[in-house]
């Protein structure tokens, strides 16, 4: 079972959700070559539970995943910001995941964050799994928290955007932490579009449809993170897509229709 842990279901956070963009996203998540992931949307993004909601009434339910009709499962998550200065993933049932961002909604704007302490004790009231989004990315300061916080994360994310700018030096900084700490590190591509799919992956032996199943085979190590030969460009080109999909956005355009054979609303 191939999987990507890091990734969006929408172009940007403060652009409306589109149940066509995101359609054609997990559309070629599949076409990429993967089998799973697990949507990290950002907790203060636009109609975060508008997202989950579509996905939840068009998806088939499969123990803690959704799964679409070409077959994608879909682990539902969060990354959200924390008060130090850096993201935190988390994935867990569907319902969890909708019932965390409402009770965070308080502490969505910047400024009101919630330390990682406190976050990772609202964590600890569900059964989800808590990781480190690219824990060594410049503005962030996930490393420097206290060793008790540290070690109350589940895994650690190896962030294909990093990947792409410096691989060794991503994978031996986390790689260390994660060692360090005897927590796993698995692999994200952090994309918001769909060229970035399969920049990095990680593979299972077996597939999984729960999250504690799938905890387990992280810990036990039966998996393999593979790095695209062409991550690098892969990146690059999806922040170009990214910024031109935006500008049409801005003046007026839909950038939806330009991805997609016919023209939509929405």
């Amino acid at each position: 079972m191939y999987i990507d842990f890091h990734t969006h279901g929408k172009l940007a956070k403060k652009l409306p959700f589109s149940t066509v963009y995101t359609d054609w996203l997990f559309g070629e998540a599949r076409r990429a070559g993967l089998d799973a992931l697990c949507l990290t949307e950002h907790f203060n993004t636009l109609q975060f539970d508008e997202l989950y909601g579509y996905l939840m009434s068009v998806c088939d339910r499969q123990g803690d995943t959704l799964v679409t009709g070409d077959g994608l499962r879909i682990f539902a998550g969060m990354e959200t910001d924390i008060a130090e200065g850096g993201h935190v993933l988390s994935i867990g049932k569907p319902e969890d995941i909708l019932e965390l961002n409402r009770r965070l909604e308080p502490y969505k704007e910047k400024g009101r964050f919630l330390p990682f302490a406190k976050l990772r004790d609202l964590f600890d009231e569900y059964p989800v799994i808590v990781g480190a989004g690219h824990p060594f990315r410049e503005g962030g300061h996930i490393p420097e928290l206290p060793a008790e916080q540290l070690r109350r994360f589940d895994f650690l994310d190896l962030n294909g955007k990093d990947i792409a700018q410096d691989e060794e030096g991503t994978r031996r900084k986390t790689g260390a932490l994660a060692g360090e700490l005897g927590i796993p590190m698995v692999g994200g591509s952090d994309t918001h579009q769909a060229v970035q799919y399969g920049c990095i992956r990680t593979g299972f032996e077996k597939e999984v449809r729960t999250v504690y199943d799938l905890y387990e085979e992280m810990k036990a190590g039966r998996y393999e993170i593979s790095v695209s030969d062409y991550a690098a460009f892969q990146v690059r080109t999806a922040g170009l897509l990214k910024k031109a999909l935006k500008e049409i956005h801005a003046i007026g355009g839909n950038y939806v229709s330009v991805l997609v054979d016919e023209p939509c609303a929405v």
